[in-house]
């Protein structure tokens, strides 16, 4: 499925009914990564799995900015007439998804951040500096987002009010003290960290990773 906003046409697939629960995925992918996941929610909630803005089969550039990403998003719930929705995003997406909940809060129920930094030094700093290795070499727009980008602010996380769900794997390329920094900034905040878990590990695993947020979504399951 495809909706034009903001100037690019974003592809999307949908299953289930019940609840909005919009999935948003990292950098360098596309909502295939959700495809487990999907399957395991659908029976409960309208699921929503999206490709970002140069990602997939949406069009557009890579943006230069994480807040373009979430203007559209925005403004593809909006078109969407959906109610306030489950929103979720992993890495780039969870980065996203902070966004769209500090800036338009009535859009959003509940929120889940996996794998998400507030600025690119909250990357360990053994990865970050090798990123920025691959990007002399390669000058990927992709690694440029990363290495330039967000810039989250702790005014910004305060805005959040929804309850949210703050996920990292225990050997994350972010530094956990930088996922620990977000759940402190965002009030109805909790923090899980999975033990023996990579960067997407447990988002791959689909039933790992549904186990783990299943406590937090079910009160709205149908």
């Amino acid at each position: 499925m495809e909706l034009s906003v903001n100037g690019v046409t974003l592809h999307y697939t949908q299953a289930g009914h019940g609840q909005p629960l919009l999935l948003l995925h990292g950098n360098g992918e596309d909502a295939s990564l959700w495809a487990a996941t999907v399957t395991r929610l659908a029976p409960h909630f309208t699921v929503y799995a999206l490709d970002t803005r140069g990602h997939g089969q949406s069009s557009g550039a890579v943006p230069r900015n994480y807040r373009l990403m979430a203007q559209d998003v925005a403004a593809f719930i909006a078109a969407l007439g959906l109610p306030p929705v489950i929103l979720t995003g992993f890495s780039d997406g969870g980065i996203t998804a902070l966004y769209v909940a500090a800036t338009w809060p009535t859009l959003v129920r509940r929120l889940i951040v996996a794998g998400a930094n507030l600025t690119p030094t909250g990357m360990r700093p053994l990865v970050y500096g090798a990123t920025w290795v691959e990007y002399w070499k390669t000058h990927d727009p992709l690694l440029r987002l990363m290495l330039r980008h967000p810039h989250l602010t702790a005014h910004q996380l305060h805005n959040i009010h929804v309850p949210t769900l703050v996920l990292a794997g225990q050997h994350d390329v972010i530094r956990l003290g930088e996922t620990r920094k977000i759940a402190r900034g965002i009030r109805n905040a909790r923090v899980v960290i999975v033990p023996s878990a990579t960067h997407s590990s447990y988002i791959k695993d689909g039933s790992v990773f549904v186990t783990l947020i299943w406590p937090f979504i079910r009160p709205l399951a149908v």
